[in-house]
């Protein structure tokens, strides 16, 4: 048996569905001002109280210093993934070109706010094929605005574009 027919595998059960990439407002949090998505299957979008809880969570957490965002831009993915576990990620931009990531979860009614997910080992999971959709049109339009004048027009125009689509 070869390498590649040993690797790459997936189970068998394993049923992949679309999901609908939603952008909503951009929100200030501190000195920070971060794109919103919105990533769930269309037939059960996310519920506007899980999103203001995610929003009300960020600033508290930038307000206590458990989330250091000063003078950023970037963009924030609020992901349901089945039922009730949500995943929230905040993306900032950070020395000219990286992406730097804070990742934060809530499981269902036992979390009454969403909270750091921990994770151990040191080969950790980044972004999924669903909220690639949105990563990838950050990466382009973070690129235009490092190819522009870098001005306020064009800080504009980088946070007045987004995705909206299938993922």
């Amino acid at each position: 048996m070869s390498v590649l027919e040993r690797i790459g595998t997936v189970a068998s059960d394993y049923e992949h569905i679309s999901k609908h990439v939603q952008p909503g407002p951009s929100i200030v949090v501190a000195d920070a001002i971060l794109k919103w998505y919105d990533i769930a299957p269309d037939d059960r979008p996310v519920e506007d109280d899980v999103r203001a809880l995610a929003e009300v969570s960020l600033r508290q957490a930038a307000r206590s210093g458990d989330l250091s965002l000063a003078g950023e831009l970037g963009f924030a993915i609020l992901h349901r993934c089945g039922e009730s576990f949500y995943f929230l990620l905040i993306s900032t931009w950070r020395n000219e070109n990286e992406l730097w990531e804070t990742v934060w979860a809530k499981d269902g009614a036992k979390d009454d706010s969403f909270r750091p997910w921990q994770i151990e080992g040191t080969h950790r999971p980044t972004f999924c094929v669903w909220e690639l959709a949105a990563v990838c049109h950050e990466r382009v339009a973070w690129s235009d605005y490092l190819r522009s004048a870098r001005d306020e027009a064009a800080r504009q125009a980088y946070l007045a574009t987004s995705y909206e689509g299938e993922a």
